[in-house]
Order: structure tokens, then C-alpha cells, then sequence
């Protein structure tokens, strides 16, 4: 919700699960957010980061490290680690 001014006054600004698109609850207290830093050619740090939120469901089940590993890969943070299959 904004004011006249513009100005975020909500509360709580839900956020969702990258993994899964799933919102995340303020009750939900399994889930996590990861800032994953980019770095050039070198190996250093250029200030930039990638954010990731995973919900509990997804860390519940044991898949968090897959989600990551993939969500990563689909960004360029990572080459060849997850090849997912599709089921025909």
C-alpha cells in the first residue's frame, strides 16, 4: 500500500519463493535468503549480488541444494552442475 506521497507504508512486504514461486509467510520460519556475490575475471568481488529466498517447503523436502545449484546455472553463477531431465 502507498500514501499520497508515494511511500511504501505496509508492514510486511511478502516475499517469494525463487524455487517455486511460492509465497513466503511471516509464519514461515524454515525459509531462508541467500545473496550469492558476483565476482569478474580475476575472482574478486564487484559489489554486485544475486538474491535467492527459499521457502521451508522446498528445504523441507531436501531440495534447497538443488534449487540453488539450479537457479544459480540459469543465472551464469555456475556452469554444468544441474542437468535437470524432462518426463515425457
Amino acid at each position: 500500500m502507498e500514501n499520497d506521497k508515494g511511500e511504501l507504508v505496509d508492514l510486511l512486504v511478502p516475499r517469494k519463493c525463487s524455487a517455486t514461486n511460492r509465497l513466503i509467510t511471516s509464519k514461515d520460519h524454515a525459509s531462508v535468503q541467500i545473496s550469492v556475490g558476483r565476482v569478474d575475471e580475476n575472482g574478486r568481488y564487484t559489489g554486485e549480488n544475486q538474491v535467492y529466498a527459499l521457502c521451508g517447503f522446498v528445504r523441507a523436502m531436501g531440495e534447497g541444494d538443488d534449487c540453488l545449484n539450479r537457479l544459480a546455472q540459469r543465472d551464469g553463477l555456475l556452469r554444468g552442475v544441474w542437468s535437470g531431465q524432462r518426463i515425457k
